[in-house]
């Protein structure tokens, strides 16, 4: 680790992220399944823990969904009223299942929060939807780039897809900022422009993704998703189910990843290295290096 030294210029954690270059590829956390709770208030550095629920409740809801595999995430419309918010009388929740195969997002409505700790999460509850989620993030006090980057994204996005688009809590990956996840498939993205933010959904419901954002797919472990990127920027190929992972094999020098790509097998030889020491938060004082995915071969 590195300590910043004083009376070094401080830059936002995404604005020193676009100025390194720091690589997207295979840095989306892992959620297969997922547990949408609107929760209109005001959030602090934990949404669940700090907003309108009352904390021992929405630590209880996050236990539950995690100890089934499945990850939590608050949502909000963008841009409401502070009396609109405190106005909640209702608490929208979505099920996601994001995994291969299996995409699929089902809705439902509780009068009481407390009802969500009966909630199923086997994939029964809910009504199907064959309409997408798209969450960007904008939790300004988890981190100042989630709100100074996210909000333009999620504005652009809410004025073209109103019913779609909501502010999500934190998807991690501050210095990705903006980051946004389209759901059912779980393809989380990074440092997305306003500008583009239209153009990548276009894309999702044609079935492709924009790997010029593309994080990876949450689904798929963090060493897939850099393969799988890989193999895109051989192939070409942005079908969102383009590639299956069919193995993958640690060895001493990385990684070899086996997908099946229109019937044909794609291995993709994955290596590894540190970066220089960085500042992955606004919050950071302590420079860390971090793991980067680099293409060794693409067969």
């Amino acid at each position: 680790m590195t300590t910043v030294p004083p009376g070094t210029a401080w830059l936002p954690c995404s604005d020193r992220a676009r100025e390194r270059g720091d690589p997207l590829p295979g840095t989306a956390g892992r959620g297969d399944r997922w547990l949408l709770v609107e929760l209109e208030s005001a959030w602090g550095r934990h949404a669940f823990f700090d907003s309108a629920l009352d904390p021992a409740l929405g630590a209880a809801i996050v236990a539950r969904a995690e100890s089934a595999g499945i990850r939590p995430l608050a949502i909000r419309r963008t841009r409401l009223r502070a009396d609109e918010r405190r106005a909640q009388t209702r608490w929208r929740w979505a099920l996601v299942d994001a995994r291969p195969g299996r995409a699929a997002i089902r809705w439902g409505v509780v009068s009481d929060p407390a009802d969500l700790l009966g909630l199923p999460l086997d994939g029964s509850a809910g009504t199907p939807s064959d309409r997408p989620a798209f969450a960007v993030c904008a939790h300004a006090r988890h981190d100042q780039c989630c709100a100074v980057r996210g909000r333009p994204v999620v504005e652009a996005l809410a004025r073209s897809h109103p019913e779609e688009t909501w502010e999500c809590s934190h998807l991690g990956g501050d210095r990705f900022a903006a980051t946004m996840i389209l759901f059912p498939h779980g393809l989380l993205y990074g440092a997305v422009p306003a500008a583009e933010a239209d153009a990548i959904v276009a894309d999702y419901a044609d079935g492709r993704v924009d790997p010029r954002y593309l994080r990876g797919r949450t689904s798929l472990s963090t060493v897939a998703q850099a393969a799988e990127a890989f193999a895109r920027d051989a192939s070409g190929d942005t079908g969102i189910d383009a590639y299956r992972v069919l193995a993958e094999h640690p060895h001493p020098h990385g990684w070899t990843v086996v997908l099946e790509h229109c019937g044909r097998r794609v291995v993709v030889e994955v290596g590894e290295r540190l970066s220089e020491p960085l500042l992955s938060t606004c919050a950071a004082t302590l420079a860390h290096p971090v793991r980067e995915f680099v293409p060794v071969a693409v067969r």
